[in-house]
């Protein structure tokens, strides 16, 4: 067996032991994931709060990097898009309904431009096999994409609660899945 062999067998050893942490990570990411779709407006708003913060942290990280640059234009390049940032993440908490619309317009626009890009990648492989589900997922995602922007600004009240719900539902399983998978 290789060097990354034997370390991959001894990180996995190490790791069954703990399988029942992660059925209860995964039983509690699925219990979140249904609250979340219990109410998909209040999940809107939490998800809004997270980029919020996010930005906020990258705000200020990008501020406290502009004072060790070098010349004055890169610093003044990180100042302003610290500033930026940090101002986006505060208007989100400001008014998180109006972040929550410019997220999910950003999500459609997002969506569209992959699933185009997505499709026209797997039609451009066309002979090689698996073209066409490259193909169909790209279709796919536009497809949402427009369908968000269709809905929209009315449907921001929901669509990102949707999402987080969804993703927390499937993250749940996954922990519950490799938990199981460890524990034999």
């Amino acid at each position: 067996m290789t060097l990354h062999g034997d370390a991959l067998k001894t990180a996995i050893e190490q790791t069954r032991t703990k399988w029942g942490w992660f059925v209860a990570l995964g039983v509690l990411l699925l219990i979140f994931g249904g609250i979340a779709f219990g109410n998909l407006f209040i999940a809107t708003v939490a998800s809004v709060y997270v980029v919020g913060w996010l930005m906020l942290m990258a705000g200020v990280i990008e501020i406290v990097h502009a004072f060790g640059v070098k010349t004055w234009s890169r610093f003044f390049y990180w100042l302003l898009s610290g500033l930026l940032y940090a101002v986006a993440g505060f208007f989100a908490f400001d008014n998180p309904l109006l972040a929550s619309a410019v997220l999910t317009f950003l999500l459609a626009i997002a969506l569209v431009a992959s699933g185009v890009l997505r499709a026209w990648v797997g039609f451009s492989h066309r002979p090689e096999r698996g073209w066409g589900w490259i193909v169909a997922a790209g279709v796919i995602s536009a497809l949402a994409g427009l369908i968000i922007a269709m809905g929209w600004p009315v449907n921001s009240l929901w669509v990102l609660g949707l999402f987080l719900a969804i993703d927390l539902i499937f993250q749940g399983w996954t922990f519950i899945a490799v938990g199981l998978a460890l524990k034999k």
